[in-house]
C-alpha cells in the first residue's frame, strides 16, 4: 500500500494495483557495481539454473512481473532495474558500456552461467554483455531489441545537431528531477501515450513500480539525466556486425503488430540477423514492440521451448 498526499492536502491512498499474473519478486538484492547499487528482483527456486531479464530504455524490472514468474516454473529468474532506472541508484553520466558492465557484474554475481534475456535497449546490451563475458551466458534472446533503423538526413551529424545536444545535455544538468504529476491518474495517461497498446490495468501497475510521490506530487523513479544521452554504439550500421562474435546461440524474437517503437521492416532486420552465427526466429503473434507484456504466457513460451532445447 502506498499513502500520498494530494493537492490541498487531501489525504489520499493508492493501493498497489493488481494485474493478472503479476506477481510480486520472491527474493530482492543489491549488486555492486561501478560504485553503484543495482538492485535486482527475483522469482523461482534459488537452486535452478539461473536467466537473467534485461529491460528497455524508462522500464523497469517489475516489467516483467508476469513474465518472470512464467518463466521461474524452470529457472531462477533474475531481473535487473538497469542503472538509473526503478530501485537502482543513479550515476553521474550514463553511457552504453557502463550499462553492459553491470550486466556482466550481475552475471558474475551470480556465479555460475546464465541464460540472457533482454527487451529493446535491454536487448542490445544482453547481445554486448554476452559478447564481453561469453563464458557467463548459455544462451541468449533478444526480444526486439535490434536498434534503430536508419538515420535520417536531419538526424546525421552536424553543427546544428550538435549544439542541440549540447543544450539539452546542459539543461538535463540542471535538472534534479522529472516535473511533478498532480494526481497518479495523470502519470498512467503520461504513459499511455506513449504505449497505446498496452491495457490501462497493466499500465497502472506498471507506473506504480515506476513511480513515487512526493509533497508536490508523483514523479518517475528514472534519473532525467538520460533523457538527454544518445544510445552509444547501438547504431544502425553496428548493430548487425556486432551480433558476429557471438558464441552462444541467439533467439530473435519480434511481435506481428506494428507499434510506436517497431519492429523493424523484415528488409533491414534480416540483414542485421544474419551475422549471427547460431540464430533462431519467432514473431509472437497480436504483439507490438512490448511483446513481453502484451503476450507473456506466449513469450514465455518461445523462450522456455529454446532454453531448454
Amino acid at each position: 500500500m502506498k499513502e500520498c498526499r494530494a493537492v490541498g492536502s487531501v489525504r489520499r491512498i493508492v493501493e498497489e494495483p493488481s494485474y493478472p499474473g503479476a506477481r510480486a519478486p520472491e527474493r530482492r538484492a543489491s549488486v555492486e557495481s561501478v560504485g553503484l547499487r543495482i538492485n535486482v528482483v527475483e522469482w523461482g527456486d534459488a537452486g535452478a539454473p539461473p536467466l537473467v531479464l534485461c529491460h528497455g530504455m524508462f522500464d523497469h524490472a517489475m516489467g516483467f512481473a508476469v513474465l518472470g514468474p512464467l518463466l521461474a516454473e524452470q529457472y531462477r529468474v533474475i531481473a535487473i532495474d538497469a542503472r538509473g532506472h526503478g530501485d537502482s541508484d543513479w550515476a553521474d553520466a550514463y553511457t552504453w558500456p557502463l550499462d553492459i558492465v553491470d550486466i556482466v557484474n550481475v552475471l558474475r554475481w551470480i556465479g555460475r552461467p546464465s541464460f540472457l534475456v533482454g527487451h529493446s535497449k535491454g536487448g542490445g546490451q544482453s547481445i554486448d554483455a554476452a559478447v564481453a563475458a561469453p563464458e557467463l551466458v548459455e544462451k541468449l534472446v533478444n526480444i526486439d531489441g535490434f536498434g534503430p533503423p536508419p538515420f535520417k538526413e536531419s538526424e546525421l551529424p552536424s553543427p546544428r545537431g550538435l549544439t542541440a545536444f549540447l543544450d539539452e545535455r546542459r539543461a538535463a544538468a540542471e535538472r534534479s528531477a522529472w516535473r511533478p504529476y498532480a494526481s497518479f491518474d495523470d502519470l498512467v495517461k503520461r504513459r499511455g501515450q506513449q504505449n497505446p497498446r498496452l491495457p490501462d490495468d497493466w499500465l497502472r501497475y506498471f507506473v506504480f513500480h515506476a513511480s513515487r510521490h512526493g509533497e508536490d506530487g508523483w514523479r518517475w523513479k528514472s534519473d532525467p539525466h538520460m533523457a538527454s544521452h544518445g544510445f552509444g554504439p547501438w547504431t544502425p550500421d553496428w548493430v548487425g556486425p556486432a551480433y558476429a562474435a557471438l558464441r552462444m546461440p541467439m533467439l530473435a524474437i519480434t511481435g506481428s503488430e506494428r507499434d510506436t517503437w517497431g519492429p523493424l521492416p523484415e528488409r533491414l532486420l534480416a540483414p542485421r540477423l544474419a551475422f549471427a552465427p547460431s540464430l533462431q526466429r519467432t514473431a509472437i503473434a497480436g504483439a507490438g514492440h512490448f511483446v513481453h507484456m502484451e503476450k507473456p504466457v506466449e513469450t514465455a513460451r518461445a523462450i522456455l521451448d529454446f532454453c531448454t532445447a
